[in-house]
């Protein structure tokens, strides 16, 4: 008994160090961001000192026709400018229930595709701007995503 437990640690150890030290290392210039000139960012940030972002009310969705087996709960904000805060509080409603009914028509298999995340917030984006206008709305960020 004791020489197989022997067998099976060596084996481990073995089968551990082949991947460690044979498994391919990134480089470290694919782990750093790519600096722009002169140490500036080579791209023009996206969180602008003119927006706000406006929270929005959570949202609970059932999915599928099943019965009330799997749900979503997204919370997100409105991305917008300090003029227009008042005007995306007032539609409040208006781009929950847009945001209800895309989310009301995907089915479970949606949510396993590997590009869900940005095609589900370039149409939370879309209802957004439908609803408000592309002048009032910049965008739409996802604070919090649960599919149970």
């Amino acid at each position: 008994m004791i020489p197989l437990v022997v067998l099976a640690v060596v084996s481990m150890a073995g089968a551990f160090g082949i991947v460690y030290f044979l498994s391919p290392s990134a480089p470290a210039a694919a782990l750093a961001c790519a600096p722009g000139e002169g140490g500036k960012p080579a791209h023009t940030p996206l969180a602008l000192e003119d927006h706000v972002y406006v929270e929005l009310q959570e949202i609970l969705v059932t999915i599928g026709n099943e019965p009330a087996t799997r749900y979503v709960k997204i919370k997100t904000s409105v991305i917008s400018d300090n003029s227009h805060v008042s005007a995306v509080k007032k539609a409040e409603p208006m781009l929950v229930d847009a945001f209800v009914g895309y989310l009301r028509a995907l089915q479970l298999s949606d949510f396993e595709s590997a590009d869900f995340y940005p095609k589900m917030r370039e149409q939370l984006a879309m209802r957004s701007e439908i609803v408000l206008g592309a002048d009032a709305s910049h965008g739409v960020l996802v604070t919090e995503f649960l599919l149970r």
